[in-house]
Parts: C-alpha cells; structure tokens; sequence
C-alpha cells in the first residue's frame, strides 16, 4: 500500500497530468514524439561492461529533494554556481557516467525542460524521474528526448504497471522498474522483462520513505530475490568506492547515484572519484 504521503503526490500528479492534457491535444503529442530523435539504449549502455570491474553509474541530476529542499543553496537562483543541468551532464559524462537520470517532477523543482537540455547536452542515454501513473507521461516523455523512465512500484497498481510497460516498449523507452519494500518487489519481480527483456531494469531502493534514511545494505538484504542480479540497480546511500566494490562483489553492476554526488564540492570529480580503480 502507498504511504500517505506518496499518496498525497499521486493525487498531486493526477491533477497536474489532467492540466497537461487540457493544454496539449494528443495528436499534437504524438506529432512531437514522431518527430522526436531515436531513443538511445539506455538498457544496453548499462548492461554492457567492459570488464569484469566495471559498474555503470546513473548519475542524477536534480535541483531538490523529495520534499522540495534544494540539494544545494546556491540552486536556489540563477547565477554563478546556480543549477545548470546541461554543463553539469556534461561534466557527468566526462567523469564516466553511462546514462544520467533527471528529475522532472515540480515538487522537486525539476521540469521536461532540464531533461531536454541535458538530452542536447550529451551523447548517453537520459531516464526521466518522475512520479508517472498515467500513459500520457509517458508520450510526454518521449517527446521530451527521454531514453528511459523510472517507475515507482509502490506508486503503480498490477493492471496499470502492465499498461505502462507495454507502452514504454512500443516507444522504444528503457524502463526502471523502482522498489523499496519486500512486498512491492515480490510483486513486480513477474513483470520484470515483461514485454521484452531488453527494455527493463530492476532497481532497488535504499532510501526509507518514511524516515528518508538511506541504508545500502538494503540491497544487500533484498538482492537475493532478484532472479537476474544483471539487470538490477542500486539506488542511494552509495558514499564511496567502498560502497561500489561491496555491490559488484556480490553482483550489483549498476547503480543510481545522485544527492550523495550533487552535495560533494566538485561533483564531476567526486563521480571520476567513484570510478577510480582501487590501487592494492
């Protein structure tokens, strides 16, 4: 069942997905996506290592936190230092990140235009992360540039999850299938793949809705459930090499990084960092 306050942001986003509608006619949509560039593999830029060593690292782009508080002071306003998303992607991918996700939702202070620019700004695949319960975000999120897009588990009935699924495939999306709770993993792992392998990912959260703690060992305790440890995701409470190294030994290769990089006072370098291999 979703918290009280996720349900609060699906209401929230239903009001805002019927205001979309009333501005935009689906056929001029749909005009956008037809027009859009090709999607980018989002699936295979994450799946594909290297090397053995190797871990792909999603890094995200965002202006707030979940509760609206600006991840940074300085992104409060424009000017130096101010959130510039498309000179950080490239800075991101500079540092070796193999796809970037971008927060689009208002409540975060994000916008389709952050995933827009920073889509122009580089030549890897870009998620969008958002709250999305309705088909429409996701025309909306092709027509934007979008590769992939983040699902929320706890957000999503079966009937709608497998309607989102199909669709995102038929656009030729990457989806991001996004679980916290045992419950919600149990539940959605069947669907994982579903309709085509080579467009879904499972991720696992580590971030308490609740309290808003992050604990990575909470991968580490759920990782056991997942059926294709190649397709899963990591996501929060990754600090360091050390946190990357303890995953891929257990054989978490991706992982979604974000406000552990976005507060670190050069966050290219912090993400370069993470990547280093170890010297022994």
């Amino acid at each position: 069942m979703p918290s009280a306050a996720l349900k609060e942001a699906i209401e929230r986003k239903r009001a805002e997905v019927a205001r979309a509608r009333g501005t935009l006619p689906f056929a001029e949509l749909e005009a956008q996506v037809l027009q859009a560039d090709p999607p980018r593999n989002l699936f295979a830029a994450v799946t594909q290592h290297r090397t053995m060593a190797h871990i792909s690292v999603i890094a995200e782009l965002r202006r707030a936190e979940a509760d609206g508080s600006l991840v940074r002071a300085e992104f409060a306003a424009d000017g130096p230092g101010a959130y510039a998303p498309a000179e950080l992607a490239r800075r991101y991918h500079a540092a070796g990140a193999a796809a970037l996700s971008v927060v689009t939702d208002p409540a975060q202070r994000g916008s389709l235009a952050h995933l827009e620019a920073v889509r122009h700004a580089v030549p890897i695949p870009v998620l969008r992360r958002d709250l999305i319960i309705d088909p429409w975000q996701l025309w909306e999120t092709r027509a934007a540039g979008a590769d992939g897009v983040l699902l929320t588990a706890e957000a999503l009935p079966e009937a709608t999850l497998l309607d989102l699924l199909i669709l995102s495939q038929q656009l030729g999306l990457t989806t991001l299938l996004l679980a916290h709770s045992i419950e919600s993993l149990l539940r959605v792992r069947p669907h994982v793949g579903f309709p085509h392998r080579a467009y879904a990912l499972l991720g696992i959260s580590n971030r308490d809705p609740e309290s808003g703690t992050e604990d990575l060992g909470h991968t580490l305790r759920l990782m056991d459930l997942v059926e294709d440890p190649g397709v899963l995701v990591s996501e929060g409470g990754i600090r360091g090499r050390d946190d990357l190294l303890t995953l891929r030994r257990l054989g978490v290769r991706i992982v979604l990084v974000g406000t552990e990089l976005l507060r670190r006072a050069d966050p290219a370098a912090a993400l370069a960092e993470l990547l280093a291999p170890r010297v022994r």
